[in-house]
Formats: structure tokens, sequence, C-alpha cells
């Protein structure tokens, strides 16, 4: 089976889905259809690279957090939708036999 190739942006913006939004590893590996191992490797080196969690990822209490966790959701989704956009772009030119 050949070994799947990642962009650096691709890697970039999973970590973020984890350390960022604070979703869990299998749920956004699952979610892009990647390896759990590859994605906490992935957030390790955006970690150490600074990437830092945000005030998003807290419980909301009041209905302006409410509202600043739903905006945070929908930004996320959006992240999410280009991400596998890209994807699918980049797997539908290796299908084609055209270069990545």
């Amino acid at each position: 089976m050949a070994r799947k190739v990642y962009t650096d942006e691709f890697k970039d913006q999973a970590a973020r889905l984890v350390i960022v939004e604070g979703r869990s590893f299998k749920d956004v590996a699952k979610s892009l259809g990647v390896d759990q191992s590859s994605l906490r490797h992935w957030v390790r080196m955006a970690k150490a690279s600074g990437v830092r969690p945000s005030d998003t990822t807290l419980a909301a209490t009041d209905p302006a957090r409410r509202i600043r966790d739903l905006e945070a959701q929908v930004r996320r989704l959006e992240m999410e939708r280009e991400i596998l956009k890209k994807a699918a772009a980049y797997f539908a030119r290796e299908n084609l036999g055209g270069q990545p």
C-alpha cells in the first residue's frame, strides 16, 4: 500500500483542530481520515512551534459566551471543510495521474 503524503498546511490545520479547538485526537483523525499516531505527531510538532489552546475550548456559562463558542465551532467546521476539499482535490489529481 502506498504511503499517504499530506501537505504541511494540512498537517498544521489538523493539529490546530486538536490544540486550538479542543477536539479529541480520535474525533479529528476519524473526520479527516488520518491515522491517530500521525495526528499526535503533528500536534507535538505544532506545540513545539508555539501553537496554544484558546479560551473557546472552555464551557459556555452565559449567552454571550455561548455565541462565541458557536462562532468558533462555525470557524472550525469551515476549516474542516476546506481541509477535506483540498484532500479530495489532491487525491483526485493523484488518481487521474496528474502531479500533486
